[in-house]
């Protein structure tokens, strides 16, 4: 049977036909939920996050923001902190997460498909509790001592730059891998020689349970870590103009915190909520400007930290790859919400459209 060659023009209006019959890309389904987690710090019987995650709660900044659209804000509280965390998202049960440092390292080095949204604490001390009586004074006095360290967040990166910046790490020490509630229990009980924890130490120094010889603070820093909000990459690349409207509200808790004629306010709020003594948040806040710790900026000092960060965990192999912080990052989203009540300023409405270097993901 004979053939007949196909001309050019015939060959274009049989590949438009077929892409005219082509199904479209399916378009998102509509948001209905926007599901957070957050580490549950609490030490009572409700969650808490603190910080900034207590100060949306109360005040159902996140709920507001999405109401007009029937958008319902589901929180989840992870007793397991950054590992529980990371293992939701990997599985696609989470939308943003509030995470300290290194368990956002982790999850990003592993693979998670993250974006990093903004800063949401810079510069939280850490302390060093140790058993009265025990006769350690300093860092160098941990060699051969059992240490609660909870493995795999913050905490853990903490501890280990804190041991480096006096020459040493973890295998001059013996460390137990407990939560902070229970690492809180097992110095009461004298379980441990010595934990490295949070502010929550200071009630067990209170109570004649515990000495803090030192925090980050007297070691110019070292050990302090800081905290930050990630979204999942297929929400944020399907519904940029949400994300700009999270932010948004996350700013208004960050502005209500700066404002020193609330602070009051917020150390009962947290008390309350995390279930300490409002001393303890007393005297870990002494000194520190709420405005200054919360700053939301990714800008080069907090994404300087994050990669030094970064460097140390791959070289403690907590990681097995690193990556460059300033490639995760998207700060397009944050500065959309600052701008927003600017006048003429529009929110991002296709994350695509970002300038190439601030794309990179």
């Amino acid at each position: 049977m004979p053939t007949f060659p196909i001309s050019w023009p015939r060959l274009l209006l049989l590949g438009l036909l077929a892409a005219w019959h082509a199904p479209l890309p399916a378009a998102p389904a509509p948001v209905t939920e926007i599901r957070i987690a957050v580490p549950d710090l609490g030490a009572g019987s409700r969650p808490s996050g603190g910080g900034l995650v207590d100060v949306l709660r109360e005040q159902q900044l996140f709920e507001q923001a999405f109401a007009g659209d029937g958008i319902h804000i589901a929180w989840t509280f992870f007793k397991g902190a950054g590992p529980a965390v990371n293992e939701a998202l990997a599985s696609g049960q989470v939308d943003f997460a509030f995470l300290g440092d290194l368990a956002a390292i982790i999850g990003k080095a592993g693979g998670l498909d993250t974006r990093l949204l903004c800063a949401t604490a810079r510069g939280i001390k850490s302390y060093l509790g140790v058993v009265p009586g025990s006769g350690i004074k300093t860092l160098l006095d941990l060699k051969g001592r059992r240490v609660a360290v909870f493995r795999g967040t913050a905490n853990q990166l903490s501890f280990d730059a804190a041991l480096a910046s006096q020459g040493l790490s973890e295998r001059d020490i013996k460390v137990i891998n407990l939560d902070f509630n229970a690492s809180t229990a097992a110095l009461a009980a004298r379980q441990v020689d010595a934990v490295w924890g949070l502010s929550n130490l200071i009630a067990l120094r209170e109570r004649g349970l515990a000495q803090i010889p030192l925090s980050s603070r007297d070691i110019q820093g070292a050990g302090s870590t800081q905290a930050v909000l990630v979204g999942a990459g297929a929400f944020v690349d399907q519904h940029p103009e949400l994300v700009v409207r999270l932010l948004r509200a996350h700013q208004q808790a960050v502005r209500w915190l700066a404002d020193e004629a609330n602070r009051e306010a917020y150390l009962d709020l947290v008390s309350a909520t995390a279930g300490y003594p409002r001393v303890i948040l007393e005297t870990d806040l002494e000194g520190e400007r709420l405005g200054e710790m919360f700053a939301p900026q990714l800008d080069p000092p907090f994404l300087d930290h994050l990669q030094a960060g970064v460097e140390f965990a791959l070289a403690q192999r907590l990681i097995r790859k690193g990556f460059q912080v300033r490639e995760w990052a998207a700060p397009r989203f944050l500065e959309a919400a600052l701008d927003a009540s600017l006048p003429g300023a529009r929110p991002i409405t296709d994350g695509a459209k970002a300038p190439p270097a601030q794309a990179a993901h």
